[in-house]
């Protein structure tokens, strides 16, 4: 009996999203893909890897990658030339894509082009997603699709991916797209014969089809070839590359410049043949009027700093109630749990460790998840990038290329995506300051701390009031200043260090001005919930396993006999926090703070779980919560003066010093790999550590000087 081969399983179509930033790409792979997504790094290098699966019309398995977003295949950052390696098959990792899947945003058709018209150098087929078409019409204008077809010669879908329109019809785009036409923006000779000459070569040493070969020969007519060009090159292509770049520079050429303006003229040809304007203009030109305000050099930076000020004084006054209503939920379970479970050392455990540690920080969850709905809302409205243009004046004067911007604002949420987004920043001195000064931003972990200190020790004085209502407070004013400090910090190290460790001219800055639209709420809400998902997995995991072990510190060995206070004192956390002490007494802490602060390096927001935890140690049931927790601390006293542990300046001087202080172990792990070695996270630590010890200790001792010392 003859038995049947089994079929091998069909190939999986590789189909590589390509685009500029901010034009809609991830929004793009997010909806193709769905849950189906694998997200790492590529090998060898810190540049995101995300893949994703679907299935075309006609039953085709397709494995969707999203390359990092790009302005040029002539690469100026680790991104770029990742997009590049990619489409002319350099990476073993990553095999040459079936397909491209080109995105363009319309409203800025003629820039995006010009990534389009080297991607048709591949010879790879290809199809455009037109993105952004409906806020196109919004501006007065309008695409005629099928002539930008004709013109481009191959197939181009307008999508409204918020909608899920044209979606259809772009999966069946993909099923057998045509290859793309000759490219069409080479028309001067003196161009043709050296792209044609080093083409030739690349075909016959490098064994490359003609499209890759030419695709390649221009990039490396352009550019000086990197690392990785010259190790791919065969020695006499290498060789070759050489001769013609040095027979274009004795001739007076510059190709570079050349190919750009060929390619500019053609993008801006065919977006003149297919983009149609309208006399709706008035809407355009009262956006022009705003940004004539958004980014004027004084009124712009009094409207940032006033939108701040807002979002983080809404941040403080609309989370209370729902932190107040999470924090009744944590101390109804904990009193549930007193009621059924027999008193011993697990109901200790689960009410004093996991319900005082975990239980006291998910209540700061309501105004971290504000945190996050503020930021995705103002990225999404394009302010975000005038924000950073506006930004930009002010940091080239410290050394900071605009492009650091984004990864500092990243980093109010988390220092970790922060610093992995400087890989944009081809300048390394630029990028490696930026990483340096990152974490001074106050991220989503500090937020506990600065909640609790300032709801339980600062008044709530109304500072500007209208109309009966309070627009800003004491509480906020507090609040928002630590945000403040934050960056200001960040700017001057900035200086610093660009004028001593890291000196060099500060890098120009180039960043297309998207248009103003309203926030896809769908993807700001998704953004939310996936960050606060994280936030709850660490409060699951890290906090939990660090309250646990704070637990056991601060109750054994057992004294049943001492009253809880002395207890707590004689166990081996108050044996570890009288250590500390001497130390951090000079900034107006106690030992329970030095606990605090020193198990808060595994992570910044553990402070407020092990103060719950220490301060429920001894209670007979759990009241775990930010508000309780609070009233605990202003009652605890000194045993030897009598005085308050905890005073107004106090709270103070510990969010000082927790704006300044290098207190996350994974920002440290990050740093060390993206600097590829530990100098420059130990360097980090050092100084951040010696800035928050010595700027705190100023103020606290500036605010005995003026008597704020005392209750």
């Amino acid at each position: 009996m003859k038995i049947p081969a089994i079929a091998a399983p069909p190939r999986e179509l590789l189909v590589a999203l390509i685009g500029n930033p901010n034009c809609g790409k991830t929004t793009l792979f997010n909806a193709l893909t769905g849950l189906r997504q694998k997200v790492g790094n590529y090998p060898g290098v810190t540049v995101e890897r995300k893949e994703g699966r679907g299935m075309l019309p006609d039953g085709t398995a397709v494995r969707f990658i999203d390359l990092p977003g790009l302005y040029s295949l002539t690469p100026h950052s680790p991104d770029e030339e990742i997009a590049r390696d990619v489409l002319l098959g350099l990476r073993s990792d990553t095999p040459r894509p079936d397909l491209i899947l080109n995105v363009v945003d319309a409203g800025n058709l003629e820039r995006n082009l010009y990534v389009t018209s080297q991607i048709l150098d591949t010879g790879i087929p290809t199809v455009i997603a037109l993105t952004m078409t409906d806020l196109l019409h919004k501006q007065g204008k309008t695409l005629d699709v099928n002539i930008l077809q004709h013109t481009l010669g191959v197939p181009v879908c307008a999508v409204v991916v918020s909608r899920r329109e044209g979606l259809d019809e772009l999966m069946q785009s993909l099923v057998s797209p045509p290859q793309p036409p000759a490219p069409a923006w080479l028309q001067m000779q003196e161009m043709r014969m050296p792209i044609e000459e080093l083409s030739h070569a690349l075909h016959t040493l490098q064994n490359l089809d003609e499209n890759t070969a030419f695709a390649a020969a221009v990039i490396l007519l352009m550019q000086e070839p990197d690392g990785t060009l010259k190790k791919w090159l065969h020695p006499q292509a290498l060789q070759k590359t050489g001769e013609m770049r040095a027979q274009q520079e004795q001739s007076g050429i510059d190709f570079a410049a050349r190919v750009v303006e060929a390619r500019y003229a053609w993008s801006g040809k065919a977006c003149g043949a297919a983009l149609v304007r309208s006399d709706a203009q008035r809407k355009q030109a009262v956006r022009e009027g705003f940004d004539r305000f958004a980014m004027h050099p004084f009124w712009g930076y009094v409207i940032f700093f006033s939108l701040m000020t807002v979002v983080f004084q809404a941040i403080f006054s609309l989370g209370q109630q729902p932190a107040t209503a999470v924090q009744n939920g944590v101390t109804a379970l904990g009193q549930l749990l007193t009621r059924w479970m027999p008193d011993g050392p697990l109901r200790h455990l689960i009410n004093d460790g996991a319900l005082g540690g975990v239980g006291t920080t998910l209540s700061f969850l309501p105004q971290i998840l504000l945190l996050f709905f503020f930021i995705g809302l103002l990225e999404d409205t394009g302010y975000m990038t005038r924000a950073a243009i506006l930004m930009d004046r002010l940091m080239s004067r410290v050394g900071l290329h605009g492009r650091s911007f984004i990864p500092l604002l990243s980093s109010f949420a988390c220092a970790i995506p922060g610093i992995m987004a400087t890989r944009t920043i081809g300048d390394r001195k630029a990028r490696l300051i930026t990483i340096l000064i990152a974490p001074l931003m106050s991220c989503s972990a500090r937020l506990p701390v600065y909640l609790l200190m300032t709801s339980a020790f600062i008044p709530n004085n109304p500072l500007i009031k209208v109309g009966g209502m309070a627009l800003l407070t004491l509480q906020g004013a507090i609040f928002v200043a630590m945000y403040f400090l934050g960056m200001a910090a960040a700017f001057c190290m900035a200086w610093l260090f660009h004028r001593t460790l890291l000196k060099g001219e500060a890098p120009n800055f180039l960043m297309e001005l998207p248009p103003y639209r309203m926030p896809a709420l769908r993807s700001v809400l998704m953004q939310m919930l996936e960050r606060a998902l994280l936030f709850v997995k660490k409060a699951g995991t890290i906090i939990l396993a660090v309250s646990t072990l704070v637990w056991f510190l601060s109750t054994y060995p057992l004294h049943p006999k001492l009253q809880p206070d002395a207890a707590l004192r004689e166990s081996y956390l108050g044996h570890i926090g009288h250590a500390i002490e001497p130390v951090i007494r000079p900034l107006g802490f106690n030992w329970k703070t030095g606990v605090g602060i020193a198990s808060s390096f595994v992570a910044r927001e553990v402070f407020v779980s092990t103060m719950g935890t220490v301060y429920n140690v001894g209670e007979t049931e759990s009241r775990a919560g930010q508000a309780d927790l609070g009233r605990r601390m202003k009652a605890d006293t000194n045993p030897r003066t009598g005085l308050p542990v905890f005073t107004p300046l106090t709270a103070v001087c510990l969010m000082v010093y927790y704006v300044l202080a290098m207190q996350c172990m994974s920002t440290i792990a990050v740093v060390k790999r993206e600097t590829n070695g530990w100098k420059w996270p130990m360097f980090q630590l050092a100084y951040m550590t010696a800035l928050a010890w010595g700027v705190t200790f100023l103020v606290y001792h500036a605010g005995l000087l003026l008597g704020w010392g005392v209750k």
